[in-house]
């Protein structure tokens, strides 16, 4: 049989209850703690020269931003537009004889057309929504997900209201929607 504590001045010790060392880690009696990377071994960084600090205000510039998506945006639409030209069976038909075989020029022509038009629609998209979005994130002085939806009605909207209100409210919102589901997917 283990021998109990001998008892200290004021006598034994109590019992270590689970709340009170909860109530020390993570409760009300739970110091806060500066935050030093070089305390917990990390690698001190030195500061920022002004070429870096120029460079870095450049990308992060609603231009650069813009930018960089529009040529996102034209590739993305140019390789879409290329595999979509590729499977479509009417790529080179020709209606006045439709038992013709497209020749692999006629289907190349086809593919080529296809490609820089969707390039050029996804490179417009990308860049309206890429600098509306950070127009808004500017001037709201935020970044969350209502940047994102509120950029995506303005850009969805300005698509469709070539085509009438209507087209311009149902872009809106379908673009709203799109941009916060993508958002919620990526945050």
């Amino acid at each position: 049989m283990a021998a109990a504590p001998p008892p200290g001045p004021q006598g034994p010790a109590p019992p270590l209850q689970y709340s009170l060392l909860l109530q020390h880690l993570v409760g009300e009696r739970r110091r806060p703690r500066d935050w030093d990377p070089s305390a917990l071994g990390g690698i001190p960084s030195p500061a920022k020269s002004e070429e870096q600090k120029a460079v870095e205000r450049a990308m992060e510039s609603c231009a650069f931003k813009a930018a960089l998506a529009c040529a996102g945006g034209f590739v993305l639409g140019g390789a879409f537009g290329v595999f979509t030209a590729g499977i479509d069976t009417n790529a080179g038909f020709d209606p006045k004889d439709p038992y013709r075989t497209p020749t692999a020029k006629e289907v190349l022509k086809d593919m080529g057309q296809r490609g820089i038009s969707y390039a050029k629609n996804f490179a417009i998209v990308g860049a309206m929504f890429s600098c509306t979005e950070c127009m808004v994130e500017s001037y709201r002085g935020k970044s969350d997900w209502k940047n994102s939806v509120i950029s995506g009605c303005i850009t969805g909207g300005a698509i469709g209201f070539r085509a009438g209100l209507k087209a311009g409210v149902i872009g809106c919102g379908g673009f709203a929607a799109f941009s916060a589901a993508i958002d919620y997917y990526l945050r």
